[in-house]
C-alpha cells in the first residue's frame, strides 16, 4: 500500500493518549493515527448512491408489531417451503 506523508497539528493530550495506547497495544503511534484518519475519511465519505435508494410498496403507514411478525413469518414459510404452522 502506497502512503503519502502529511503534517497535522494535534492536541498534546490526544497525542499522550495515542502514545499510551500504542505502547499498551504494541503498535506504532503512526498506525493508530492512520486508523483514525481512515475512520474520519469513511465517516465523511459521500456515496454515489444513497443508502436507501430503492423504494418499496407498502401500506403507507407504520405497521404494527403483529403485522411485522406475520409478514416475516409468511416470508420464512415461503423460503422454507413450510405450508403452515406458527413461528415459535
Amino acid at each position: 500500500m502506497s502512503m503519502k506523508r502529511t503534517n497535522v497539528y494535534a492536541d498534546p493530550e490526544d497525542l499522550a493518549i495515542i502514545k499510551e495506547a500504542a505502547k499498551r497495544r504494541g503498535i506504532s503511534e503512526a498506525e493508530i493515527i492512520r486508523q483514525g484518519i481512515h475512520l474520519a475519511a469513511m465517516a465523511n465519505r459521500v456515496w454515489d448512491e444513497p443508502l436507501f435508494s430503492r423504494t418499496f410498496e407498502g401500506a403507507g403507514r407504520t405497521l404494527s408489531k403483529s403485522e411485522v411478525r406475520d409478514t416475516v413469518a409468511e416470508a420464512v414459510r415461503r423460503e422454507t417451503g413450510s405450508g403452515s404452522g406458527s413461528a415459535a
